[in-house]
C-alpha cells in the first residue's frame, strides 16, 4: 500500500486531487511536437517528492532509485546495488553492494551512508511517514565501508528483497532538514533519469533528462505532468493535442480505437475498487448490513458495464489470477441471501421500504472524489444494488480535503492494490494496529483470525504456511466482510506513437507517472 492508497492515478505517492483546465502545459501533440518531450496527463499530484514521507516507495520514481528495481515482469532486478542481495542468517541478514559510478543530480556521490540514513529516517517514529510498518522487519541498517549496506532483520520476512525497492535519498542535503517540513520534500535530490525543473501546484510538474544517469542520459529530454482531475477533460485536451498522453477510463479511452496518430495501451492491475464500511457508524459497523451488501452487489455487471470489459469482478483483495487467490470464493449477486440476512437480525423494512432496526434506518452516506467518473459510477451502482435490499446509501461527491476528516464515520469509494507480494496488498488494509492511521485500514477493521493470519503471512517463510494464513484470511473476508469489493480495473492509457520501447507492466493502485507504458520512461526511442 502507498502512504495514500485510495487516491485513484496517482504520481507514485500521497496524494491530492488538482483541476487544470488552462492552456497547453508545454508542448502537447499538436503543432509538430518533437519526440523528446512529452506532455502526460493525469488525475493528481503528489502531496510531497521526498521518499522519506512515502514518495515512489514500490519503485519507479523518475527521480530516485532504489537499491532494487522490478522489470517488465516486475522480476527484480539490481539498480544502485550491483546484484540482488546476498541473503544470511536463515534469512535475518541482507547485504547489498552499491554501484561504482552512482551520483546523485548535483554530482555527490551514493554512499552506503546514504542508504543507512534513508532507511532510519523512514524509520524513525518522528517521521511522517504512515507506510512506515511495511518496513517493521528490519532491526538495523549497517554501512559496510562506503559500498556495503546490511540489513538484519527481528524476524525471517520472505518477501524483504521487494522493499528495497525504496528510492535513496541524499544524506548531504536531506540530512540537513526537517524530514516533515523541509525544502527537500518539494526541491527534490535523487539518482534517477529525471530531475525536477518545476512544479506549478494544482497545475503540472516539468522534468528534466538527467544527463549524467548512471543508466545513460535518456532520450526523452522534457515530461511535463499536467494535473487535470477531471476524466472527461483529460479526454478533451488529449483530442485537441494539448496532451501527448493521457490514463482515462476504458469508456473514454474507447474513442481513441481509430485514431492512427495515438495509441492505447492496457494494463492489468491488482488496483481494485472497494466500498469502505467504517465500523464506528451505526449502520455500516452492524455485521448483517456488511453481509447484506456483500451478496446484494452485481460485481459482474460492474465489470461489464462500468468498465466496459477493462476489469474483472473483485472478490476481495487479489485479483482471481493472482497465485495467492482463493479459489471458490467467487459468489454471484444474491439479493435472497441479502434479504434473509437482514430479516434474521432484526433489519425490517419500513414504508418507504428502507429497513430499520430498533429506530435505526438502515442508511448512510458513501463519498467519491469529485471528477473520478469510474468511482462515480461504482458508487451509483452500489448503491442502486443496496436499494433493492433495502439499504439506502446517499452517494456524494467531495474533494479530498472533506472526505478525510469524514472517513471515519463514512464511507468511502477507494481504491488499493499493490503487487510483488500479498503481504503487500493486504497488511496496512487490514491489521487492527493500523486502523484509522492515516489512509491505512480506513474502515477500521477489526478481526482477531485476520491479525493472526497477517502476522503469520508476513514472519513466516515457509510457502506452505503462507499460503495457509493468506488462504484463512481472503475466506474471513466473506464471513466477516469488512469492505465491499467491487472490482479490479485495467489501466487504459492513451498517447502519441512516436516512440518506441514503450511497455506496460502488471500494476499496482498508485499509477499515473510511475507506472503506465512511461515505467521505463528512460528507455524510450524516437521513432525515426
Amino acid at each position: 500500500m502507498t502512504t495514500r492508497w485510495i487516491r485513484g492515478a496517482a504520481v507514485a505517492a500521497a496524494m491530492a486531487g488538482g483541476v487544470s483546465a488552462c492552456a497547453a502545459p508545454g508542448g502537447g501533440s499538436g503543432g509538430g511536437a518533437s519526440a523528446d518531450s512529452v506532455v502526460i496527463g493525469v488525475a493528481s499530484e503528489p502531496d510531497t517528492l521526498s521518499p522519506l514521507l512515502g514518495y515512489g516507495k514500490d519503485g519507479n520514481s523518475k527521480l530516485f532509485d532504489g537499491l532494487l528495481a522490478r522489470d517488465a515482469d516486475l522480476k527484480l532486478t539490481p539498480a544502485l546495488a550491483t546484484a540482488l542481495p546476498e541473503v544470511g542468517d536463515d534469512g535475518l541478514t541482507y547485504t547489498y553492494t552499491l554501484r561504482a559510478g552512482a551520483e546523485f543530480s548535483d554530482g555527490e556521490p551514493l554512499t552506503a551512508a546514504d542508504v543507512v540514513f534513508t532507511y532510519e529516517t523512514v524509520l524513525n517514529e518522528k517521521t511522517n511517514n504512515t507506510s512506515r510498518s511495511e518496513l517493521d522487519a528490519i532491526k538495523e541498517v549497517k554501512a559496510d565501508g562506503g559500498d556495503k549496506v546490511t540489513f538484519t532483520l527481528k524476524y525471517p520476512y520472505a518477501p524483504f528483497a521487494g522493499r528495497t525497492v525504496l528510492p535513496i535519498v541524499p544524506e548531504h542535503i536531506a540530512g540537513k532538514q526537517d524530514p516533515n517540513t523541509g525544502s527537500f520534500n518539494t526541491e527534490p535530490i535523487g539518482t534517477g533519469p529525471y530531475v525536477l525543473s518545476a512544479w506549478s501546484k494544482g497545475e503540472k510538474l516539468t522534468f528534466k533528462a538527467n544527463p549524467h544517469y548512471w543508466g545513460g542520459a535518456p532520450k526523452v529530454k522534457t515530461v511535463t505532468m499536467a494535473i487535470i482531475e477531471d476524466d472527461d477533460v483529460r479526454a478533451t485536451r488529449l483530442r485537441s493535442g494539448d496532451l501527448d498522453g493521457a490514463i482515462l477510463p476504458p469508456n473514454l479511452a474507447a474513442a481513441f480505437k481509430n485514431d492512427s496518430g495515438k495509441k492505447t495501451y492496457d494494463a492489468k492491475s491488482y488496483d481494485f475498487r472497494t466500498v469502505t464500511l467504517p465500523t464506528t457508524n451505526r449502520v455500516t459497523g452492524d455485521p448483517a448490513i456488511r453481509q447484506a451488501l456483500d451478496a446484494a452487489v452485481d460485481r459482474e455487471a460492474m465489470a461489464d458495464k462500468i468498465l466496459d470489459g477493462a476489469g474483472r469482478p473483485a472478490y476481495g483483495p487479489l485479483p482471481v489470477d493472482d497465485p495467492w487467490f482463493t479459489k471458490g470464493i467467487e459468489r454471484s449477486q444474491d439479493l435472497a441471501k441479502a434479504k434473509q440476512i437482514l430479516d434474521r437480525a432484526g433489519w425490517k423494512a419500513d414504508a418507504d421500504g428502507v429497513r430499520a432496526k430498533n429506530g435505526q434506518r438502515a442508511a448512510f452516506t458513501l463519498l467519491y472524489p469529485s471528477g473520478d467518473k469510474v468511482r462515480q459510477d461504482h458508487a451509483l451502482a452500489y448503491a442502486s444494488d443496496a436499494k433493492k435490499a433495502g439499504i439506502e446509501v446517499k452517494v456524494e461527491s467531495a474533494t479530498w480535503e472533506v472526505i478525510e476528516p469524514r472517513m471515519k464515520d463514512d464511507a468511502v469509494l477507494a481504491g488499493g492494490g499493490s503487487t510483488g507480494d500479498p503481504d503487500f496488498a493486504l497488511y496496512t488494509l487490514l491489521h487492527s494496529s493500523l486502523a484509522g492511521d492515516g489512509f491505512n485500514n480506513m474502515g477500521r477493521y477489526d478481526n482477531p483470525v485476520v491479525d493472526k493470519a497477517l502476522d503469520t503471512g508476513r514472519r513466516s517463510q515457509d510457502e506452505a504456511t503462507r499460503r495457509a494464513a493468506y488462504d484463512t484470511i481472503q475466506r474471513e473476508l466473506v464471513k466477516d466482510p469488512g469492505y465491499t469489493f467491487l472490482t479490479h480495473i485495467d489501466h487504459v492509457y492513451v498517447l502519441a506513437d512516436r516512440w518506441t520501447g514503450l511497455t506496460t507492466q502488471l500494476e499496482p493502485h498508485e499509477h499515473g507517472f510511475a507506472s503506465g507504458p512511461w515505467w521505463n520512461l528512460e528507455d524510450w526511442q524516437p521513432k525515426q
